[in-house]
């Protein structure tokens, strides 16, 4: 896979996190009770973390792989967007309750995106 394509992808979660992570702080304080404010913080720092990962990758070829692109870009998908969809349904009285399995599965991609990623330093 080539590099940008990393680079690229996570500018993007990077650049999405800092609009959510404002968005919550300021638009969502209003409306989120404390828990759910955490929770959406939780999705934002995740994907911030990962975003960076990306990144790192992006700019080390040597250590990265298409399988790592993928658990990454897809758990954060699953995981902090999921939890975003349930944090705001919720809010809004209507909780999408299907999304609950959702965010484990992101976060086993992480694992993965992570086990992967000392194999290929090993």
């Amino acid at each position: 896979m080539e590099q940008h394509i990393f680079i690229i992808t996570g500018a993007e979660f990077g650049m999405l996190a800092i609009i959510f992570g404002a968005f919550g702080a300021h638009a969502l304080k209003k409306v989120l009770n404390d828990d759910q404010l955490k929770s959406f913080e939780t999705g934002v720092k995740y994907q911030m973390y990962h975003a960076i990962v990306l990144l790192i990758l992006g700019f080390n070829p040597e250590f990265s792989s298409t399988a790592m692109y993928w658990c990454f870009s897809l758990g954060i998908v699953l995981f902090s967007f999921s939890i975003y969809g349930l944090i705001l349904s919720d809010a809004k009285g209507k909780k999408l309750k299907f999304l609950g399995p959702i965010t484990p599965m992101g976060g086993l991609l992480f694992v993965a995106g992570w086990a992967l990623l000392i194999f290929q330093a090993l």
